[in-house]
């Protein structure tokens, strides 16, 4: 269903400076109308589960009870009101029906079928010095927009691949510049592999949060599931086109440097008070909270 109703509460124009400039307090009133805009579409198509969500002609998205998805083009601008770059792969986002303190992204990249033989010999500290250069060139975006530039911290989780049912795991660490590690993201990315691309879910939340709250990123990924023709075995080496990259621009190389971390999201909810999403369903009331942690 539907949802009916939004309302954004308890906004602050507050970023924590000794005494913002009054040009600088205008661009952020207009940072948040322009948030309050893209909610107000958002709720508009979200949809709560369960419910079966077909994505790209490819997926068959099991959206479990207590998950909320807003699909494309909704999702991608309510990101970018909150200084992302959501791409053009993005398929959706989903947020919890309750109150946690998270949001993940959906996407399909047509890659092509990506060999996972890399899998095997690959150098994890290398593949972070990727990703971190991955980060700065993201920042350019992020700089010329106003937003806070980011650096990557470190593992949470570092890369693994489960070769019997094609998915990859992991997850780093991500702060504003020079901030806090209070105020610190963590992304927490799983892939399923198919045959003519993969499905990204990138789970975003805190440190504090992560391990109580990998069960759900597990659950999302568990919910992905092929159409017939499209998964990973059905791959056809004669007539299929091959990636030009392995598993490992999955997590740094030319994947994270297009892609982007998403990280940017929790760092600007740091930065001012909580939003709630109030949504009403035919089944009843349902909250949604996309995390903003409490101004410091």
């Amino acid at each position: 269903m539907a949802i009916r109703t939004l309302r954004i509460a308890a906004l602050s124009l507050i970023l924590g400076l000794a005494a913002p400039l009054a040009a600088q307090a205008q661009q952020n009133t207009s940072i948040v109308e322009q948030q309050q805009a893209a909610w107000a579409k958002a709720q508009k198509v979200a949809k709560e589960g369960p419910v079966s969500v077909p994505l790209a002609g490819q997926v068959d998205f099991k959206l479990p009870a207590e998950f909320v998805f807003i699909p494309q083009p909704e999702a991608g601008e309510l990101l970018r009101s909150f200084g992302n770059t959501p791409g053009s792969d993005m398929l959706g986002m989903v947020v919890p029906a309750g109150d946690e303190n998270w949001i993940a992204t959906i996407r399909f990249v047509k890659s092509g079928f990506i060999k996972d033989d890399d899998a095997k010999n690959w150098n994890v500290d290398e593949l972070l010095e990727s990703l971190r250069q991955g980060t700065e060139e993201d920042n350019k975006d992020r700089a010329a927009r106003g937003f806070a530039e980011m650096e990557v911290k470190g593992w949470v989780e570092k890369p693994s691949y489960q070769a019997d049912t094609h998915r990859l795991v992991w997850s780093a660490l991500a702060m504003d510049k020079g901030g806090k590690e209070e105020d610190a993201s963590v992304n927490y990315n799983t892939y399923v592999l198919g045959r003519e691309g993969y499905v990204s879910l990138n789970f975003i939340t805190t440190p504090g949060q992560i391990e109580a709250e990998k069960k759900l990123a597990q659950q999302l990924l568990a919910s992905v599931s092929y159409v017939s023709g499209k998964a990973y075995a059905d791959f056809n080496p004669s007539t299929d086109h091959v990636a030009e990259y392995g598993l490992a621009a999955l997590v740094a190389g030319a994947a994270a440097k297009k892609f982007g971390l998403f990280a940017v999201i929790a760092a600007f909810f740091a930065k001012f008070a909580k939003v709630i999403l109030v949504g009403v369903v035919a089944l009843g009331g349902a909250v949604f909270n996309l995390f903003r942690r409490k101004t410091s």
